[in-house]
């Protein structure tokens, strides 16, 4: 059994995402499930039949580097690993980067202006102690690879001279995001050694805004694919997933990233989950929220939301509910019971 009080506490700022990653996990509810939440959730990426409907972030357990510095450490004031400036928000308990500081003055002169990190000295077996001391063995592991590769070269560059210089500058920016694509490679293998066992990668490039894609997807072609697809497949050899975190409208590109072998996506919201789920589960593990679960008015309601969630969407192939969270405990529990007992039984009948 695990010891949870034993676990290290996050030195991570209180509220931040990286602190309720690193948040200790606690006991599934219900428990005294037949199968671990590793083996059901690996299942569910496999296209295998689960034993349940696994609930993304409590079935499984992030490992979040303090040492990372994508962003400033620790989610402070600072520069990063790549020397942009960031900023923290106390309204949103996170970071952004600085106004009106930039790495790259010029797409042509980023060879000159970006400083690659060396991880050579760095302090990662005494983090490598810390964070995997947090690890549940019941639980699938998997690593937040954060800031992908557009998105790191707008935080270098304002984001309106980003989109031009994929006009302009096509060979630069393509170079850029190629050396990009090498780091990233570089990053996961030393992350998959130091921090092992890690089951899938979260990967993170924000690719959409609440309206559509950044780009037409002739352009997600040209420029995105070339570059992200050697990182996925890197990935998949080393005998991991994949998981895809991109905010935004971004569902245009669902065939691409079924092309390109993506196990499992959590879009937001603004999405169109009926369309996913019935066109694409059957190749990709969706993440769907139960709709008005969080203004349930009582354990009735909320268990016949449940119900009704698991008779649309399960049939439909590989699913994993969004997370859960309800003010009163007693509507929590009940809604977490019957989403185990009610998708059990469904499975049970497959």
């Amino acid at each position: 059994m695990i010891d949870y009080d034993k676990m290290p506490p996050s030195r991570q700022p209180v509220g931040t995402y990286p602190f309720m990653m690193q948040q200790p996990p606690r006991p599934l509810f219900p428990d005294n499930r037949p199968i671990t939440a590793r083996e059901n959730l690996l299942r569910v990426f496999k296209g295998e039949k689960p034993s349940w409907i696994p609930i993304w972030l409590t079935d499984n357990q992030v490992v979040w580097p303090d040492i990372y510095a994508e962003h400033a450490p620790l989610e402070g004031t600072g520069f990063d690993w790549w020397g942009q400036h960031w900023t923290y928000v106390e309204g949103i308990n996170g970071q952004m980067p600085t106004p009106g500081y930039r790495v790259i003055t010029d797409i042509t002169k980023w060879r000159d202006q970006v400083k690659f990190p060396n991880f050579d000295g760095m302090p990662w077996d005494a983090d490598v102690a810390i964070q995997t001391a947090r690890y549940d063995p019941d639980r699938p592991i998997c690593f937040h690879c954060v800031e992908g590769i557009f998105e790191r070269l707008h935080e270098m560059m304002p984001m309106d001279e980003t989109l031009v210089a994929m006009y302009e500058e096509p060979e630069e920016v393509m170079a850029f995001f190629d050396a990009m694509r090498d780091y990233k490679i570089r990053f996961l293998k030393l992350i998959f050694e130091k921090y092992a066992p890690v089951d899938y990668v979260i990967y993170g490039d924000d690719w959409g805004h609440q309206r559509s894609g950044f780009f037409s997807n002739e352009m997600f072609r040209e420029f995105i694919m070339p570059v992200t697809q050697p990182i996925w497949d890197y990935v998949h050899e080393q005998g991991k997933f994949v998981e895809l975190h991109s905010c935004g409208l971004t569902q245009q590109y669902i065939k691409e990233f079924a092309e390109m072998g993506l196990d499992a996506w959590t879009p937001q919201d603004v999405n169109d989950f009926d369309m996913l789920t019935r066109d694409y589960a059957e190749k990709i593990a969706i993440t769907v929220p139960i709709e008005g679960i969080a203004d349930a008015t009582d354990e009735k309601e909320a268990r016949e939301l449940v119900r009704k969630y698991v008779d649309k969407y399960a049939p439909r192939g590989k699913l994993v509910a969004g997370s859960i969270s309800h003010p009163n405990p007693d509507v929590q529990n009940a809604v977490l019971r019957e989403l185990y007992e009610y998708s059990s039984e469904f499975y049970a009948k497959r």
